[in-house]
């Protein structure tokens, strides 16, 4: 099988990159662990950020949940989500790191990133993160205004690169953006581990380690 993969695609956030929200709330933020879970399952929720992910202002979005929420006790911690945004980007994921620069040493693959990512702070990954410039090419979502899982932002990456995904694998921490690509025809990995990921690159053929 490895003589047919050719070419590597890359999320980025939680696969190569370590950001979280935990790093700016953490337990000792709010004042109960009830009004944790209230804030990110009812005002700052990932389909939320994931629309800012899409091209959509972080400064709108910021000051509309403002308005929809006026309880002062939400008013800091809807600012705090894009106004401290910049600590929750904390640093590189190394074991992931690792294994992309031994793969990008052995000059095999190409290699390309695919990631839902707001275009106002992707210029701050780019400064900070020498291996974001590895790439043979990037997919940022805000840059294109869609996003992952939605089938366009995946042929978007097919016709402006010419990857055929036959002979691409797709690695992703979203088990739903993997069942996305796979169902248009893209090998996926789920990733969990840097372990796990040689592992699965393994049962592909891509072995080396």
């Amino acid at each position: 099988m490895s003589g047919q993969i050719d070419t590597i695609v890359w999320d980025l956030g939680g696969v190569l990159v370590d950001w979280s929200p935990t790093y700016v709330y953490d337990q000792a933020y709010f004042e109960n662990e009830a009004d944790r879970e209230y804030f990110f399952t009812h005002i700052c929720t990932q389909d939320w950020n994931e629309q800012q992910d899409a091209g959509y202002s972080l400064q709108k979005a910021t000051q509309e949940k403002l308005v929809e929420f006026p309880d002062p006790k939400w008013q800091q911690p809807i600012r705090d989500f894009y106004g401290r945004w910049i600590e929750m980007l904390r640093g590189p994921l190394p074991d992931t790191v690792a294994i992309f620069q031994e793969l990008k040493q052995r000059q095999q693959f190409k290699f390309f990133a695919l990631t839902n990512w707001s275009a106002e702070n992707f210029h701050i990954a780019l400064a900070r993160f020498d291996f974001l410039h590895w790439f043979d090419g990037r997919l940022v979502s805000g840059e294109e205004g869609t996003r992952k899982p939605f089938p366009e932002f995946y042929q978007l990456l097919f016709s402006r690169f010419q990857v055929n995904p036959s002979s691409a694998v797709f690695i992703d921490d979203n088990l739903r953006n993997v069942k996305a690509g796979e169902a248009l025809g893209l090998r996926g990995i789920h990733f969990q581990s840097a372990s796990q990921l040689k592992a699965e690159l393994k049962q592909l053929g891509i072995t080396g380690y």
